[in-house]
């Protein structure tokens, strides 16, 4: 297009200003970012007039850089859809070069007879991810592998994985030749030790990258799709390939020095631009057993000693999903399984499988890229070499390090096809095609699930599945060579689940034939299935029954762990526990009902809680049946009578209790590094609802070499069922008052020495709530908010009745102090201005710090708020009237006497010695926490709360808080301190207002002693129910504040009791007196103007008379 340019000052052409009207409607991104840089540049010059300046910029910040910010999402829109379409034009520029290379087999072509409704189907067919590819060893290696992501001095790392992806942009229907196609596409070859294969996109550009642990190298392709008749029928496509090549160095020893400096983020990668690849891809034009494989070639086209030259590249994979499979194997299925069913029946009668008509729904629902189980050869019996193999598979070194135990080893079943049919006898039959893929330890399987490489670990698979016996038998080939097919495959869906067995998928792979070279131990693999998995892909027609086997060793477990205990007694008739619900309309939402109640899913730690928590472990225990009711959104299953069978059959002399146990079965996981002995556990065993307990029996996977396991014959079908688990579900009333936390006890029943044991574990969990009863969480707050409006309210009571003594007793008022007054106010205005829990924050229960929005939106406790926030205001005023009244009769007291300040109470020292008492107090209690401390190898600086969420932890702050706290509830110290300064012979207090406030102070410690804490060893350690004994506000201190505040109560009884002069002569140490002489400094001094203002109405004359000791 015509162009306007304009040059700057050096010399430059850029953008001119009449190439803004000129911007094509669709530009890629850098095209965008070409034209915002020229736009921010025209915009910048000082040339062009200020308001075109400022409109080009208005211009380029409002309509372009806004569309910047999705222009790739709206590049690969506009890309995808314009590659959906065959018919879209692209430029076959190097179609003569093809020609030319590809000649040999253009010549060979035949006509296609091709359907232009093909094309996306082409591409799709022609298309596969994570294939392999391995290059002819030689001096000209095609790109470097950085190995710096393996840690130093690591030497068991696995091999980098070599995987290639092809992708097809463009099929041209419309070309003129009748034996071939046009076709564009992109290959992606990875070097990768993750297992991450090249994406499946379609690249637009060359490109070559890498970072240390992977590399990947993209190159684009134009050539030929032609079809040949040899090897039985072919599909070929014939590209020419341009690629930006990393270049070598000319040492061919070390042609890749220059990796060691590509860590810096200004080195620029050495690229060579090479257009002459060539890249040939065999496909099979009939999808069968023995025609499943892609076989590519890709060399460089330039001459050996050419910088740009690479030795040849070989690719391999099978067809994808998108190429339609033909059955046609059946002499090599009738080998491997005639006569049907197969002999190597692995069931032998003691399951019942599936052999209903929905078979092939039931395979994609549990096994299609479902991680299988392998189990290992724990009964094997003959050499190493034999019973450590992985079946047929070639195993590398991260399987055989597992010595026939398989941890962590998986089994993927890709690509299933399953095509059901029905036979003249009406019999369901079904024929199934599918890879077998053995995962190492090491990869994930999500990253493997959609490759398409054949290999040493792939077994191609294809037999029958027929309704009669409920067996399917296929025959495998191993990798990419059809003379391997020398394999067996026995897959069954079993119908009923025991405590050994709880699997959907059950499998055997074995030999054919005993040939040598390929003969291996059977190999049986599994798909375990978990009770949430029956919920959520077996909710129409279960099948599934549950068989009871280790009901009477439970039963003997439960006899021997329950001695008779008078206090369990107590316990069983004043608690409840989840049970059976009593609608008997509804056997089944009961039972379903109870299962709830007893799922969990909770982080738990160590029974007795440690100072330490080194991870933050988390169990997951799901019923899976009680009863004879297995478990998947009110199932109803046809196993009563199973289950009637092995429960314990109650008898005429066995109480009420024996005959309310319950048969149930569950599962539990533990997460966690600790726990790996246990992390998998499948149980059996009794629930009793009476003490909400439950005596299970449990068996593990045990992943041992297989040398441990065939000497431990006490194995059942491979697992370890020598553990016992008991349950103890927290009651579901009295919540306040009882922590709501469930404890685990797993055991193992195996000696010391024996291989397979592990130390007992005691396990706790976090609060727990029944879903029935969120009324109790309310009672709970609800009791708490009641007893604050109480507490409350009986210290407006004591306020009032000392406000009514000093009415009727004025000459005492001057000798009550002003910092103990201060000390209740603070405490006082403190909820007011914050909104905290307002009068004793310890009352309240940490769960509702955080309430829900039904706590928040409940009138109830927004009522009890209210009232609560009244009453302190209420409290606070009182105190301030109470204070007030104090202040004026000073300051009446110093206008009576104006040359004798000193004789006027003061609180002055008071205040500076209860200062420095505190101060002591306070910086003790924070070198005595921080001396606990230190002494821990790990300390928090965050904490969890309630709801889960991350807050940063101020200790000061939190115990600077706790302290506030402890002034309020020693609130007599000031006084006590101004008794002793000011020697009364008076009762400035009323006996009713210092005991009944120190009363209300210490319901909050009590109610913290008695209640049930609120559990969550997440939080810091400094909170009370991380370790009860840990610091000085801990139990200890709920009890230590109570008896030192009824000393305060008692000193202050005694000092107003008697007057000082007593008091000093009865404290004595011989001839030595305790406290000072008496002085006359703070005799009281009448004043009738003080008498007036205190008492309204009377007459100026008269004198108030003292009250004596017995008239207070």
């Amino acid at each position: 297009m015509s162009v306007a340019h304009r040059t700057d000052k050096n010399g430059d052409q850029g953008v001119g200003v009449m190439q803004l009207f000129q911007l094509p409607l669709q530009v890629s991104l850098p095209q965008t970012c070409f034209w915002i840089v020229e736009l921010w540049g025209l915009g910048m010059d000082a040339t062009l007039p200020l308001a075109l300046r400022l409109w080009v910029l208005g211009v380029s910040v409002v309509f372009i850089l806004p569309a910047t910010c999705s222009m790739k999402y709206v590049s690969e829109q506009t890309l995808d859809a314009t590659t959906e379409d065959p018919y879209t034009p692209y430029d076959y520029a190097r179609f003569p070069e093809v020609e030319k290379h590809c000649s040999s087999f253009l010549s060979s072509a035949h006509n296609l007879e091709f359907d232009f409704n093909r094309a996306n189907n082409l591409k799709k067919e022609l298309s596969f991810v994570g294939g392999d590819w391995i290059q002819v060893s030689g001096d000209a290696p095609l790109m470097p592998f950085d190995p710096s992501d393996a840690p130093l001095g690591a030497s068991d790392l696995p091999n980098p994985l070599y995987l290639v992806s092809f992708s097809m942009k463009h099929v041209d229907p419309l070309g003129n030749s009748h034996s071939s196609l046009k076709v564009s596409g992109a290959l992606g070859l990875g070097i990768s030790r993750n297992g991450t294969a090249p994406e499946s996109v379609l690249y637009q550009f060359p490109e070559f990258r890498f970072w240390p642990g992977s590399s990947e190298f993209r190159i684009q392709f134009e050539g030929v799709y032609i079809e040949l008749e040899k090897n039985g029928g072919e599909r070929v496509l014939c590209l020419l390939g341009n690629a930006l090549l990393p270049s070598r160095d000319t040492d061919s020893s070390h042609p890749w020095e220059w990796v060691k400096d590509a860590s810096s983020t200004k080195y620029q990668h050495p690229h060579l631009q090479d257009d002459q690849i060539l890249l040939v891809l065999h496909y099979p034009k009939v999808f069968t057993l023995t025609t499943r494989a892609v076989r590519g070639e890709m060399k460089s086209l330039n001459r050996p000693l050419s910088p740009r030259y690479f030795d040849e590249i070989q690719l391999s994979s099978r067809l994808g999903p998108y190429s339609n499979y033909e059955y046609g194997s059946e002499d090599l299925v009738s080998k491997a399984c005639a006569p049907y069913p197969s002999g190597d029946d692995i069931v032998h009668n003691q399951l019942e499988v599936y052999k209903g008509a929905g078979f092939c729904g039931i395979l994609y629902r549990f096994a299609s890229r479902e991680l299988l189980n392998i189990v290992p050869n724990w009964n094997c019996n003959s050499t190493d070499e034999y019973c450590r193999k992985l079946g047929p598979f070639v195993t590398e070194m991260a399987i055989n390090a597992t010595d026939g135990g398989f941890a962590n080893v998986g089994l993927m079943m890709q690509d299933i096809r399953c095509e059901p049919r029905i036979d003249k006898n009406n019999m369901s039959l079904a024929r199934v095609f599918t890879v077998f893929r053995a995962i190492p330890p090491w990869e994930d399987h999500y990253m493997v699930a959609p490759r398409t490489g054949l290999n040493g670990l792939t077994l191609s698979a294809e037999g029958i599945w027929n309704s009669s016996a409920g067996q399917l038998c296929m025959v495998g080939c191993l990798g990419l060579d059809n003379e391997k097919c020398q394999s067996r495959i026995c897959l069954y869906v079993p119908t009923s689940f025991s405590i050994s067995r709880r699997n959907i998928i059950y499998g055997r792979i074995s030999s054919i034939e005993d040939n040598k070279d390929f003969s291996h131990f059977p190999l049986t693999f599994e798909n375990p299935v978990h009770p949430s998995e029956l919920r959520n892909k077996m909710n129409r027609n279960p099948f599934i029954t549950y068989m009871y086997s280790k009901i009477k060793v439970a039963g003997a477990f439960l006899e021997r762990s329950e001695p008779f205990d008078f206090g369990n007694i107590v316990k069983k008739s004043l608690l409840s526990y989840p049970r059976k619900g009593n609608d008997g309309d509804d056997d089944m939402a009961n039972l379903s009902n109870l299962a709830d109640a007893l799922t969990l899913h909770v982080p738990v730690v160590p029974d007795p809680i440690p100072d330490v928590h080194k991870e933050k472990p988390f169990l997951q225990m799901e019923v899976l049946s009680i009863g004879s009711l297995l478990f998947g959104q009110y199932w109803t299953l046809s196993n009563a009578s199973i289950a009637s069978n092995q429960s314990i059959p109650p008898s005429k002399e066995d109480s009420t209790e024996k005959q309310l146990l319950l048969n149930v079965s569950a599962e539990l996981i533990l997460y966690g590094n600790l726990y790996t002995n246990v992390s998998l556990l499948y149980l059996e065993g009794l629930y009793n609802p009476i003490d909400g307990r439950m005596y299970l029996i449990g068996c593990r996977d045990v992943r041992a070499s297989w040398n441990i396991l065939f000497d431990s014959m006490d194995l059942e079908d491979g697992l370890d069922c020598l553990i016992e688990v008991k349950v103890e579900y927290p009651p579901t009333t009295a919540r306040w008052l009882i922590n709501p936390t469930a404890k685990f006890s797993i055991t193992s029943q195996r000696n010391d020495d024996d291989p397979l044991h592990f130390d007992p574990l005691n396990l706790q969990t976090l609060p727990i709530f029944y879903k029935e009863q969120k009324e109790d969480i309310l009672s709970r707050r609800d009791v708490e908010g009641i007893l604050r409006i109480i507490t409350l309210s009986l210290a407006i009571l004591f306020i009032l009745s000392q406000l009514f003594y000093i009415r009727d007793n004025g000459v005492v008022v001057p000798y009550i102090s002003l910092v103990m007054l201060g000390v209740q106010a603070l405490g006082y205005i403190i909820p007011l201005i914050t909104g905290a829990e307002a009068l004793y924050a310890r009352i309240t229960s940490e769960s509702y710090e955080n309430p829900s929005y039904e706590f928040k939106e409940n009138q109830r406790f927004q009522f009890i708020d209210y009232m609560v926030k009244i009453l302190v205001l209420g409290a606070f005023l009182l105190t301030l009237r109470l204070g007030q009244k104090v202040v004026k009769s000073r300051i009446r007291l110093l206008t009576r006497t104006p040359l004798e300040p000193g004789r006027v109470p003061s609180d002055k020292r008071i205040l500076l010695i209860s200062f420095s008492i505190h101060m002591v107090g306070f910086l003790g209690i924070l070198i005595m926490h921080f001396v606990n401390v230190s002494r821990r190898p790990v300390h928090q600086t965050t904490y969890l709360d309630p709801s889960g969420n991350n807050h940063k932890l101020n200790e000061w702050e939190m115990l600077l808080e706790e302290y506030i706290g402890l002034l309020q509830d020693f609130f007599l110290l000031p006084q006590i301190i101004g008794n002793c300064l000011w020697q009364i012979s008076c009762m400035p207090l009323k006996k009713t207002y210092y005991i009944g406030i120190t009363m209300v102070r210490l319901l909050p410690h009590v109610y913290d002693f008695v209640r049930a804490p609120v559990f969550n060893p997440y939080f810091s350690d400094q909170y009370e129910f991380v370790d009860p004994n840990l610091d000085f506000f801990s139990k200890f201190g709920d009890i230590f504040i109570p008896v030192t505040a009824v000393v305060f109560v008692i000193v202050i009884y005694i000092q107003q009791r008697w007057n000082y002069d007593k008091l000093s002569q009865v404290l004595r140490s011989g001839q030595n007196r305790l406290l000072p002489s008496g002085s006359r400094v703070y005799d009281r001094l009448p004043s009738m103007s003080f008498e007036a203002e205190l008492v309204a109405g009377v007459n100026e004359t008269e004198i108030e008379k003292i009250p004596s000791e017995e008239e207070a």
